[in-house]
């Protein structure tokens, strides 16, 4: 393994010049999980801006899934025919390794954990590269597998909630999906910004919604949450499978309805019907495309710190098994987030 940088020379700052192989998750195509595997890469090197992490944990999002059916990358640019980038992966949490000379916050050693996507992915192997500006330092309570749950879903939970939905305290919110990665983070930061939660989901993921301090939780097989005539503030629908006017019913006439991820029904209506909808005034209608940020990690760490978030883990897989991982995840019914444990250790 490389040997940890000291302060110094330019080599010091960027790390070892030898690169041994590591252990990585690579898809040379897309299509089903069976086309990930392990294969035995370079250690990457880090640019002047960025870190090199010695990954211990990382969490498979269903952006992952996504990426690797291969439609929606295509449209963005991540290859017409194949991938560009060979390993997904998009938050992780281990140790700093090396830093690019231009990084000053971090030193190796450092336990650290974020959200990489935005610097093409790579967490699905031992070592990552990722921008310093997305890194936040691990909160000492977690484990690195725990840490690795947060960035992705609990950024985009935040997101939804009080930069795009506006939520205040004293306010009512219900979470249609509350059970998956984004909506148990979303049950928790509701309550911590005070807000009256209700939380959707199936029957035996009710009691954890209720630990979590949903005040209200819906069984959506025994209930349809739209014909009850109560209507919420805020709507925050996780990958929602309703349709818009479903949503619109239970929400108040100044409310605001805010999607996250959906059904390519959902995504049309959400493009097309939103915008119209909300020109009108009243309702506000809203799709959400999280982005990675250091800022509001580093608020949902706070909120770890403070005993009001946890990260729940549904499953933990070693590297070898990625590909069960992410088909568990696309299969959509696990109740919290799903972990690739890289190494044995934990702090």
């Amino acid at each position: 393994e490389p040997a940890h940088c000291t302060s110094g020379s330019e080599d010091d700052h960027i790390g070892a010049r030898i690169h041994p192989l590591v252990n990585a998750i690579v898809f040379n195509q897309y299509g089903a999980p069976d086309v990930l595997t392990l294969a035995d890469l370079p250690t990457p090197t880090p640019k002047d801006d960025q870190v090199l992490v010695r990954v211990h944990a990382a969490a498979v999002n269903s952006a992952d899934y996504r990426l690797l059916n291969g439609l929606i990358p295509r449209l963005l640019g991540f290859g017409l025919f194949r991938p560009n980038n060979k390993i997904m992966g998009a938050d992780i949490a281990g140790e700093v390794e090396a830093v690019g000379k231009e990084v000053t916050a971090f030193k190796p050693g450092d336990p650290v954990f974020g959200d990489i996507s935005g610097t093409g992915f790579g967490g699905f192997a031992e070592y990552a590269c990722g921008s310093a500006a997305v890194l936040v330092k691990k909160p000492a309570r977690l484990s690195f597998e725990q840490a690795a749950a947060v960035p992705m879903a609990g950024v985009t939970a935040l997101q939804a909630l009080r930069s795009t939905g506006h939520l205040q305290a004293g306010q009512t919110v219900l979470i249609h999906g509350a059970s998956g990665g984004v909506g148990l983070f979303a049950v928790q930061i509701a309550k911590a910004l005070g807000a009256q939660v209700t939380a959707v989901a199936s029957t035996a993921k009710l009691d954890l919604l209720r630990s979590l301090g949903a005040d209200e939780v819906i069984d959506y097989t025994r209930e349809d949450f739209t014909q009850r005539g109560q209507r919420y503030d805020l709507l925050l629908a996780v990958n929602g499978s309703r349709p818009l006017a479903d949503y619109r019913r239970a929400l108040n006439p100044q409310g605001r309805y805010v999607m996250v991820g959906g059904g390519g029904r959902q995504i049309f209506e959400g493009m097309v019907m939103g915008p119209l909808v909300s020109r009108r005034g009243g309702q506000r209608l809203t799709n959400l495309l999280a982005k990675p940020s250091a800022a509001d990690l580093a608020f949902v760490s706070n909120l770890i710190e403070a005993g009001s978030v946890t990260p729940v883990i549904d499953r933990i897989y070693p590297l070898e098994q990625t590909s069960e991982a992410v088909r568990y995840v696309g299969a959509g019914h696990a109740a919290g987030k799903v972990v690739i444990g890289i190494r044995q250790e934990t702090c």
